[in-house]
């Protein structure tokens, strides 16, 4: 079991994460540079991170170049075998423009860019990234972004809510949703969704950035936790069965 995390030019975030991982939380790391074609060694055990940052300057609009890296098309056959990816901010961004999400990432509603720590409410935690949290939790999270207005048309946010895809919502401290607790005008409040067979994830607010106590903040590092006792979970389970096959 083990995390890649990708660094495309203008990638910012891909230290924090890479930090976080192997001296918070003691993971195996690899990274991977944006004109790597072949994820050859990552097996469904294996979890591909999409960092934050601004990938190729944000020309032409955010993701939108990043998607068409030789990275992402092994990333694409990996998410489809099953491997779980995450995308965060930036990466949330990449992982709509390549369709591994639907919906896209617009200007926030005030045009400007936003930084600061926000609240996000729980609201489906039987994912893989969710499990060690429960639902309506409260997170604490900050973000960074010029674009992180989710926006999807009517079909989309139907099947969103029928397929409990929706994982977070903005909401205020105390948990309640309402206009004044989103913070770029996100549709129906949304801050992070996952894909239909739950191994494709994305989120605006950087978990990355709150993991560890010297922040006065950790509770990013849950959903990292998350996703390890996930991996390892799925890891150890196929060993067993290799063994009782043998």
């Amino acid at each position: 079991m083990k995390f890649g995390v990708i660094i495309f030019p203008g990638s910012n975030c891909d230290r924090d994460v890479i930090h976080v991982l192997q001296n918070v939380l003691n993971q195996q790391v690899e990274t991977l540079w944006h004109k790597q074609s072949t994820l050859d060694d990552f097996t469904v055990n294996d979890c591909v991170i999409v960092p934050g940052g601004f990938s190729y300057g944000d020309y032409l609009r955010a993701g939108a170049i990043a998607r068409f890296s030789p990275i992402m098309e092994a990333v694409v056959k990996h998410a489809e075998r099953g491997g779980k990816v995450l995308g965060i901010c930036n990466g949330f961004q990449i992982l709509c423009e390549a369709q591994l999400l639907p919906g896209a990432l617009l200007r926030n509603k005030n045009q400007l860019f936003i930084c600061g720590n926000i609240f996000l409410k729980v609201v489906h935690s039987g994912t893989a990234f969710t499990s060690s949290c429960s639902n309506d939790q409260v997170l604490k999270i900050p973000i960074a972004h010029a674009e992180g207005r989710y926006y999807a048309d009517e079909k989309t946010l139907n099947e969103l809510e029928d397929n409990n895809q929706i994982l977070f919502r903005y909401c205020d401290e105390n948990g309640n949703i309402n206009e004044t607790s989103s913070p770029n005008g996100a549709i129906n409040h949304i801050a992070g969704i996952c894909n239909k067979n739950g191994n494709v994830f994305g989120m605006m607010p950087h978990p990355e950035r709150c993991s560890e106590e010297a922040l006065n903040n950790s509770d990013g590092r849950i959903l990292f936790e998350s996703l390890i006792a996930n991996l390892s979970s799925t890891s150890t389970g196929e060993r067993k069965l290799s063994s009782s096959i043998a």
